[in-house]
C-alpha cells in the first residue's frame, strides 16, 4: 500500500511541474533561512564548556577609578581583568582545585622540517598549566607542562594542530624545538581541533576571536620584559610608566584569572579569600571604590558580557516568522492542487476507497514534499553558511574569528528535517484531511 502511495503521489506531482517546483521552493527557501540563523544562534547563545561551567569562574576585583566605574554602561560590574600583582597573589591560593591567569601575545615562530623555513607570525597564550585540564582542551599529541614550571620561564611551548600542520605537516612534533621570538622552545605537546563558542575565558577582541596558536607557561609574563602587545590593556591612573617593571606594579589590568572550584563550600573560602584580599589593599590605599569582589561562572560570565543580544533572538524570530509564512502559503497551493482532484477522488470513492486510504495518499504526497525540501533546505542552508563565512573571513562584515559560527553543524542538519517533515507534513495534513471529508456524490453528478 505504501508503494502504491508512493507512485500516485509521484505521478501526482508530475503533472504539475510548475506548481510542485513553487511549492518545493517555499519550504526550502524557509527551512534554509532557519538553518543560517538557528546555526548563528547556536553558537553564540550555547554553553560553550556546559558539562563544567558551574565549576569553572572568572575572578574579577573592582581596582578601577574611585570616581568612575570601569564601564559606564554597566557600573554594577567591576574590571573583566586584573593587575598583575593581584593576579600573581590570587595564584598563590590554594583554594581552587585548578586556577590559570593568563593573556595574549603577538609574536612569531620558525621551525619545522625546511632548513630556510621564515618565521611566521602567530598568537601566544602566556598561561599556567591548569589551564589545559581546566578547560578540558584535546591533545592530538603529547601533553601541557607541569604546575613546577609556571615558576619561571622554562622554554617549553604547547602549539594548535593548525600551527602543527604548518611547520612539520603534522606529524608528531613533541620534542622538536622551535624558535620562538628568538629563543629555542621544546615543543611539550600539540592539541587536537578545539574551538569553543564563544571564546568565553578571553572576551576582550570578541567572543568569536580566533584562538592562539601557542601557548607558553606563566613565568614569560615577566621574563619576556615587554609590555602586553596582543590583549586589551586598561589604566585609569595617570602615573607615569617607563619601564616593564612599573608596569606591572601598577594598577593596569590586562590579565584574565580564571578558578576551578568543584562545591559550594570552596566557592565560599575563595570569596573569602577575595574579600580578604580587598580589605587588606582598601586599608593600604588601594581599592577606593566599594567592595565588588565576584566569582562568576561561565554561563553567568556570557549574559554579564552580553555576549548574546536581543538581536540575535530577534533574528531566530524574524526567520521562523518567514518559515511560518513560506508554510502558509504551501497550505494555500496545497489545498488548491487538493481539491482540484476532487473529481477523480469522488469516482475513487464510489468505487470503495476509504477516507483514510484518500487521506494517506494525499499525505504521502506531502511528505515526499517535505522530503524534497528538506534536501533543497540544507544545499540553499549550505550555500548560505558558506556565503556567509566568506564575507566574515574576507573582512567585508564582522571582525575575524567570526567566520568560525557559520561552519555547518550537525544539530543544524537534524533541525532541518525535523523542520521539514514536522512543519511539511503539518502543512499537508489540513489539505488531505479536508479532501478525504469531501462527499463524492456532487462531483460524480459533475461527471456525467
Amino acid at each position: 500500500m505504501i508503494a502504491y502511495h508512493l507512485r500516485l503521489a509521484l505521478e501526482s506531482l508530475r503533472r504539475t511541474p510548475g506548481l510542485t517546483l513553487l511549492m518545493l521552493c517555499a519550504i526550502a527557501v524557509g527551512i534554509s533561512t532557519c538553518i543560517v540563523t538557528l546555526t548563528v544562534y547556536e553558537a553564540t547563545s550555547s554553553d560553550p564548556i556546559r558539562w563544567k561551567s558551574d565549576q569553572l569562574y572568572a575572578v574579577t576585583i573592582d581596582s578601577w577609578d574611585p570616581n568612575e566605574a570601569a564601564n559606564p554602561k554597566r557600573p554594577n560590574l567591576p574590571p573583566t581583568q586584573l593587575a598583575y600583582k593581584d593576579a600573581k597573589y590570587l595564584l598563590t591560593s590554594d583554594i581552587p582545585t585548578r586556577k590559570a591567569a593568563m593573556f595574549r601575545t603577538q609574536d612569531v615562530i620558525s621551525g619545522g622540517g625546511a632548513a630556510d623555513a621564515q618565521p611566521v607570525p602567530i598568537t601566544t597564550r602566556v598561561t599556567g598549566a591548569d589551564f589545559f585540564p581546566m578547560f578540558d582542551v584535546p591533545f592530538l599529541f603529547g601533553t601541557g607542562w607541569s604546575a613546577q614550571l609556571d615558576k619561571g620561564a622554562e622554554p617549553v611551548i604547547v602549539i594548535s594542530r593548525e600551527l602543527n600542520e604548518k611547520l612539520f605537516g603534522g606529524a608528531n612534533s613533541v620534542g622538536r624545538t622551535v624558535r620562538w621570538n628568538n629563543r629555542d622552545f621544546r615543543i611539550n605537546g600539540v592539541l587536537n581541533t578545539w574551538f569553543p563558542l564563544p571564546k568565553f575565558y578571553d572576551l576582550n577582541r570578541g567572543a568569536f576571536d580566533a584562538l592562539e596558536d601557542a601557548y607558553v607557561p606563566f613565568g614569560w609574563a615577566e621574563a619576556l620584559g615587554r609590555f602586553p602587545n596582543g590583549g586589551r590593556v586598561a589604566c585609569w591612573r595617570n602615573d607615569p610608566i617607563g619601564s616593564f617593571q612599573q608596569f606591572v606594579q601598577s594598577d593596569c589590568v590586562w590579565l584574565q584569572m580564571w578558578v576551578q572550584l568543584n562545591d559550594a563550600a570552596s566557592r565560599g573560602r575563595m570569596q573569602a579569600y577575595l574579600d580578604a584580599y580587598w580589605a587588606d589593599q582598601h586599608q593600604s590605599g588601594r581599592f577606593g571604590r566599594p567592595m565588588n569582589n565576584r566569582l562568576t561562572n561561565v554561563r553567568q560570565w556570557l549574559v554579564d558580557q552580553e555576549v548574546v543580544d536581543n538581536d540575535n533572538r530577534m533574528l531566530v524570530g524574524v526567520a521562523f516568522a518567514f518559515l511560518a509564512i513560506c508554510l502558509l502559503n504551501t497550505v494555500g497551493m496545497l489545498l488548491a492542487k487538493f481539491l482540484k482532484s476532487a473529481p477523480g477522488v469522488g469516482i475513487r470513492r464510489a468505487l470503495g476507497a476509504t477516507r483514510g486510504q484518500i487521506f494517506w495518499q494525499y499525505l504521502t504526497e506531502a511528505a515526499l514534499l517535505a522530503a524534497a525540501g528538506a534536501a533543497l533546505g540544507l544545499v540553499l542552508g549550505a550555500l548560505g553558511l558558506q556565503g556567509v563565512h566568506a564575507l566574515y573571513a574576507s573582512g567585508s562584515i564582522g571582525p575575524g574569528g567570526y567566520q568560525e559560527l557559520t561552519h555547518v553543524r550537525w544539530g543544524s542538519v537534524l533541525w532541518a528535517l525535523m523542520l521539514a517533515l514536522v512543519a511539511t507534513l503539518g502543512a499537508g495534513f489540513y489539505p488531505a484531511w479536508r479532501l478525504a471529508r469531501l462527499p463524492p456524490a456532487s462531483y460524480l453528478k459533475s461527471e456525467q
